[in-house]
């Protein structure tokens, strides 16, 4: 019988690379604010997204080289919280609510200390919790919400305006209390352990980078939009189809039965 290979540690100098990922995601979150007090929101809208991408590979990267450490995860967290908590507020602040005044300054507080509790309480859950499911927005697509909404206001020369100012008051409220809610998010962790739909996976990535670069603006708005509603939505569909976690959970766990072993003679009911 074959005994199983074991993998051996990673070196020493491997644990840069998902870090160097997390420091770029820093980097670029800083970044957006430097641009956004310089009014260059185009810019700072943009270098939130490079902020997600890079905070997308950094535990991709760490899980693969079998580098994850608690070290990398604290300093994830707090790169999340100025990438998408800090930049995006200050983002927002200075686009749309200032003109707002007290209204506007304590939503874009509040955008920022939802994002540091629900940063706090998924290091503190994350042993404990369904790897499929948010408990809660997470940061980084709220975060990214905003820079998207901004992006395609600024493409359809829809800002400045009272009713645009409104909207986006309006959706910060909503993204800081759907990032403390308990509202279920998909994380689509599951797709990385599933190897045989990884062909159809890339296909669609493919498809969908496609989408994206014809217009970037709206389609990314479109996709953060969608991912906004699905957590509310999803379960209420589940519901209606009469399919919600609980009763297939239910169902499981009670045997079929037809498959039910029934004594010579005793007729079923």
């Amino acid at each position: 019988m074959n005994e199983p290979t074991l993998r051996p540690p990673p070196h020493k100098s491997a644990y840069i690379f998902p870090n160097l990922l997390t420091a770029g995601n820093l980097f670029a979150g800083f970044y957006a604010i430097v641009a956004a007090m310089n009014l260059k929101f185009e810019y700072a809208a943009v270098a939130i997204i490079i902020a997600a991408f890079m905070d997308g590979l950094d535990g991709k990267v760490a899980r693969m080289t079998g580098t994850s450490s608690r070290f990398g995860v604290e300093f994830d967290s707090l790169a999340d919280l100025v990438s998408f908590g800090v930049a995006p507020a200050i983002l927002v602040y200075v686009w749309e609510l200032r003109g707002f005044k007290r209204v506007g300054w304590v939503a874009a507080f509040l955008f920022v200390a939802c994002g540091a509790l629900r940063l706090a309480r998924f290091n503190v859950q994350v042993a404990t919790t369904e790897k499929r499911w948010f408990t809660g927005m997470p940061i980084p697509m709220a975060g990214g919400t905003l820079a998207v909404t901004v992006l395609f206001f600024q493409h359809m020369h829809a800002g400045g305006r009272e009713t645009s100012g409104v909207l986006f008051v309006l959706l910060t409220y909503l993204l800081s209390f759907l990032m403390v809610s308990t509202v279920r998010y998909r994380s689509f962790k599951e797709l990385e352990t599933k190897p045989h739909r990884a062909f159809y996976l890339m296909v669609s990535v493919i498809i969908l980078i496609s989408l994206v670069a014809i217009h970037p603006q709206i389609s990314l708005f479109s996709l953060a939009v969608l991912y906004l509603l699905s957590g509310p939505v999803e379960p209420v569909l589940m519901f209606l189809l009469n399919r919600t976690p609980g009763r297939r959970a239910r169902l499981a766990r009670v045997p079929d039965e037809t498959h039910r072993h029934h004594p010579r003679g005793e007729q079923r009911p």
